[in-house]
């Protein structure tokens, strides 16, 4: 019997399955002259339709201030949603630009750069030759390969010129969220100046405001530029059918993998209804709580994708047995999560810094709160429980996440930066809950702690970094 084409990953175990891998096929992307991204066809028909929707009231929506103006209408009613309580935020929709961040779309490919297709990453399908620009396009390639290298060995090179305190980040206050779109359709709290999911009130200790959705979009970015603009690392195939993302947040890596995988069903799950209107036909969401019984058939996913949810699942071993009952024989469960306690490259940072005393603090409130996997994601906590509830062929792979600007390479200096911008952001967002509700401070407390916190995060000395944990696991053949 032939054996199944293995994955481009010299960590990956050999699958057992006969799952088609995804092949690594070259097509390239040329700059326009203005050193932007060309802007595909099936974008100009998104954006077409975006800026001629209407909004509830039935007039027009001027979405120019604002990203992510659109918002999903929605309904509590609906049948066969797969979850014991739901609401299908889903219509008939047609294609929008899935939720970007330009400015860092711009800082990842420099002027001249082409960009290689690699499994996982996106394209838009359009072939275009006559990229580059010789020896620098070369150079560009090489440091972005570099970068992801650096980030996987754990050997990130120091540029000694950029050590030192940056004072040019900006204010040390925080942002208020802006009003969003048709609140009369939501039902969220309010707490704290901060807006909070209302479903299941209190599962989620994190705000779900418009502040906050364009923070975790740029997480998003800058994970993709850290991986090599990858979505995903399990050797899943290239027709999978059925895709489950849980937690979808703002639903920015589903409808990338919509557009990526057309003939795939994606589903996006979350408890805040924030994802966009307008999205791919095969692409749709729905509001629930994933750590409720799943009333999906057994055996109906290909694949499975958890991101950034460590810090709002409060039982990992039991969505993993979930997800393996769900998952058909040969499909693949994948979590992509970060550690987050810095790590000090030159063990300048001791408990008492006030770093560590934020993500010690931030530990114990979610701890309060019924959270306690906080360190799960370290030392292959999560691999062995993927291992423990029979996931096989289990593959873990580590890349760090710079905080700052101290790397040499300068695709790492870039995501250092703006993994410090998305820290420095969301500082009051991941810990106003956690203190409040799990620790019993005062607004007011919190905001005097943040201010030495904020502090901290400008100063280059420490080399601080955050290890990103992917790790996959396939569900048995031959699994009862």
């Amino acid at each position: 019997m032939a054996q199944p084409q293995q994955p481009d990953n010299k960590n990956a175990a050999e699958p057992t399955s006969s799952v088609p891998v995804t092949e690594s096929f070259d097509k390239e992307t040329t700059l326009n002259k203005d050193n932007t991204l060309p802007q595909p066809a099936s974008t100009k028909r998104k954006l077409a339709a975006r800026d001629s929707s209407p909004d509830l009231n039935g007039t027009s929506i001027d979405r120019s201030s604002s990203p992510r103006a659109g918002r999903p209408s929605f309904s509590t009613e609906g049948g066969g949603s797969g979850f014991s309580s739901f609401v299908d935020v889903s219509e008939s929709r047609v294609f929008t630009p899935s939720t970007s961040v330009p400015s860092l779309v711009d800082s990842v490919r420099p002027s001249g750069l082409s960009m290689t297709q690699r499994p996982g990453a996106a394209y838009d399908g359009q072939d275009r030759d006559n990229v580059g620009n010789g020896d620098e396009d070369e150079n560009d390639a090489l440091e972005e390969h570099a970068a992801t290298a650096q980030a996987e060995e754990g050997s990130i090179i120091i540029d000694s010129d950029d050590v030192g305190t940056d004072d040019g980040y900006g204010s040390d206050t925080a942002t208020n969220a802006s009003t969003s779109l048709a609140e009369s359709v939501r039902d969220y709290i309010y707490e704290n100046g901060r807006r909070y999911h209302k479903f299941r009130e209190g599962h989620y200790n994190f705000p779900n405001d418009d502040v906050e959705q364009q923070r975790e979009d740029m997480k998003h970015a800058m994970v993709k530029m850290l991986c090599g603009q990858q979505l995903f690392f399990a050797p899943i195939g290239n027709r999978p059918q059925h895709i489950l993302d849980i937690g979808t947040g703002t639903g920015i890596w589903a409808i990338e993998m919509g557009d990526l995988l057309p003939s795939a069903n994606v589903l996006g799950v979350d408890l805040s209804p924030i994802q966009p209107d307008w999205v791919p036909p095969n692409v749709r969401f729905m509001v629930d709580d994933v750590e409720s019984p799943w009333l999906h058939p057994r055996n109906h996913f290909d694949y499975v994708h958890s991101r950034h949810t460590v810090m709002g699942i409060k039982n990992w071993p039991r969505l993993m047995r979930r997800a393996l009952e769900h998952i058909r024989p040969g499909g693949w469960f994948e979590m992509q999560e970060v550690h987050h306690f810095p790590i000090s490259t030159n063990n300048t940072m001791g408990p008492d810094h006030p770093i560590s005393q934020y993500w010690t603090l931030i530990n114990q409130g979610l701890n309060n709160l019924g959270v306690k996997h906080f360190h799960a994601v370290a030392n292959s906590g999560l691999s062995n429980m993927m291992r423990e509830c029979g996931f096989v062929n289990v593959t873990e792979r580590v890349l760090q996440i710079p905080i700052g600007t101290w790397p040499k390479n300068k695709v790492l200096k870039t995501v250092g930066l703006y993994w410090r911008t998305i820290l420095l952001d969301g500082i009051q967002a991941i810990a106003l809950g956690p203190l409040t509700r799990g620790c019993g401070w005062s607004p007011t407390e919190v905001e005097m702690f943040l201010i030495e916190v904020r502090k901290a995060y400008k100063d280059n000395s420490p080399l601080l970094h955050m290890p990103l944990h992917i790790i996959y696991g396939q569900k048995p053949l031959d699994y009862p």
